[in-house]
């Protein structure tokens, strides 16, 4: 029996929706699963100033409606469902969705990752208001301003050198005596003149009326709490990719992404990723965008192989 689907992506942001435009293109027939709003992380963000061809900034709410209808237009069905696992049958590829099996000549990937919170008081309610957590998003929108960076890896060190270039000032809040970034970027933020350290701490909560004003920080090692003003706060601490569902079946890197090769194609033949939950991937939209186009073409170079009765 043939697959219900030439293509099913699963997850419905940026990545998802560009490769839903290309492969509706390609005249496949095209389901998206998204378990929950279409458009993933990028719908709250109230303005996206880096994205190529806008100069003035776009919504999230815009870009995501502008994918969305395209993907539409090109004949790509969308479903509210979430995937809970995938299997191989044969050429075919099974996705398991809501109890019910789904089949395909191919499968992409784009579910993302989901940013790991603070989860203190204020996190919420200031998210877009001064709470942030891309610094190459949204530093221009503190030009002049003293912010903060909660983390102390990698990421977090390479976007608060990236903020100097816009704030006045940024305090990186650690809660251990030393970072845990590389030593290239550490020396490069010990020379920086506009950061600053604050070791031992963590953000207890982020304060403010209309927009972020300032933090209670408490010290890991004496609980002592005090407050701190600042404009933003812009938090670092990893996150988490959600690639659980193919757990066990395709390769995963050390953080738990999705590996693939240059050709977004997994370690499984049928099945390419796109976006956040791609090992090595950059978590910008326009990256993630490419991603989808690029884990589309692949899978239509590939259905290409399969024989009509796959």
């Amino acid at each position: 029996m043939q697959p219900r689907y030439d293509v099913i992506i699963v997850g419905g942001g940026p990545a998802g929706l560009s490769a839903a435009i290309y492969a509706g293109r390609a005249r496949f027939s095209t389901l998206v699963l998204e378990k929950g709003f279409f458009g993933g992380q990028v719908i709250t963000a109230t303005d996206i100033w880096n994205y190529p061809g806008f100069p003035e900034g776009i919504t999230g709410e815009e870009c995501v409606s502008r994918l969305e209808s395209q993907a539409r237009k090109y004949g790509a069905g969308m479903e509210n469902i979430e995937a809970l696992g995938i299997s191989k049958e044969g050429d075919a590829v099974i996705v398991k969705a809501d109890g019910r099996p789904l089949k395909s000549r191919a499968v992409i990937i784009a579910t993302g990752a989901s940013v790991r919170k603070l989860g203190v008081k204020g996190e919420d309610e200031f998210a877009g208001r001064g709470v942030s957590y891309c610094a190459t998003c949204d530093g221009a929108l503190f030009a002049g301003r003293d912010v903060l960076m909660m983390g102390g890896g990698d990421t977090a060190i390479d976007d608060a050198l990236f903020l100097t270039k816009y704030a006045r000032s940024v305090t990186v809040v650690h809660r251990r005596d030393e970072l845990r970034a590389t030593g290239l970027l550490r020396e490069k933020a010990f020379s920086s003149d506009k950061i600053s350290f604050i070791w031992n701490s963590v953000i207890a909560e982020i304060a403010g009326d209309k927009a972020v004003e300032g933090v209670v920080l408490r010290d890991t090692l004496t609980g002592e709490s005090r407050s701190l003003p600042t404009s933003g706060v812009f938090i670092s601490i990893g996150r988490v990719p959600s690639s659980g569902f193919v757990r066990g079946f395709l390769d995963l890197d050390d953080g738990g992404y999705i590996v693939t090769d240059m050709r977004m194609a997994t370690s499984v033949k049928g099945i390419f990723v796109a976006g956040d939950v791609r090992s090595g991937a950059w978590r910008q939209v326009a990256t993630a965008i490419g991603d989808g186009v690029a884990a589309a073409l692949s899978a239509g170079q590939y259905i290409g192989t399969l024989s009509p009765q796959t």
